[in-house]
């Protein structure tokens, strides 16, 4: 009998391979009138930052379209926006990226979720991604999303934004232990 291949973990590429510069921007233009920063840590389960993750994310823009031919809801917002981001942390497991605040989109079930952007993140040690999301906690939606209603009301604020100044987001994401960001088996 063959033997089996030992499984790997992702990475340490990232620096080499991923990201590109321009990566961290959603949406073209610093100057945007719409533009956020979401800044934040990642770290690990002993509160350690993680110096090499990447925090990848994918959302819909201000009127709830996705950049993607499948989705036909909306007609383009005519801005320049890709909807997705990659960043690299920074030695100190910092992250940060440019966007727009997303609108909101169908859920499973038919009934509007709360603007959030979907977050994967990959680090070393880690067999597979980890995925999740971010809230806005300025957004009244928070309270009737479907995907948020399956998280206990304890852990709920891990997936929440905290805004820190006018056009300006931040949170920190903990791979286990205390005060572990919620992860999403897909």
């Amino acid at each position: 009998m063959p033997e089996l291949t030992p499984s790997q973990t992702v990475g340490p590429f990232f620096a080499i391979a991923l990201p590109r510069p321009e990566d961290d921007t959603v949406v073209a233009g610093t100057a945007h009138p719409r533009a956020i920063l979401i800044d934040g840590v990642v770290r690990d389960g002993g509160g350690a930052p993680v110096a090499d993750a990447l925090v990848e994310t994918w959302q819909a823009d201000p009127a709830g379209h996705y950049h993607h031919p499948d989705d036909q809801r909306h007609e383009p917002s005519g801005m320049a926006f890709r909807g997705l981001a990659r960043v690299a942390t920074a030695p100190d497991g910092r992250f940060a990226l440019r966007t727009v605040k997303p609108g909101p989109v169908p859920g499973p079930d038919g009934r509007p979720q709360a603007p959030h952007l979907a977050v994967g993140l990959f680090a070393r040690g880690l067999l597979h991604r980890l995925v999740t999301r971010i809230y806005f906690d300025d957004e009244p939606a928070n309270a009737t999303d479907p995907i948020l209603e399956l998280v206990p009301a304890a852990r709920r604020d891990t997936l929440v934004a905290r805004a820190i100044a006018p056009g300006r987001f931040r949170i920190d994401f903990i791979l286990q232990g205390d005060g572990e960001t919620v992860f999403f088996d897909v």
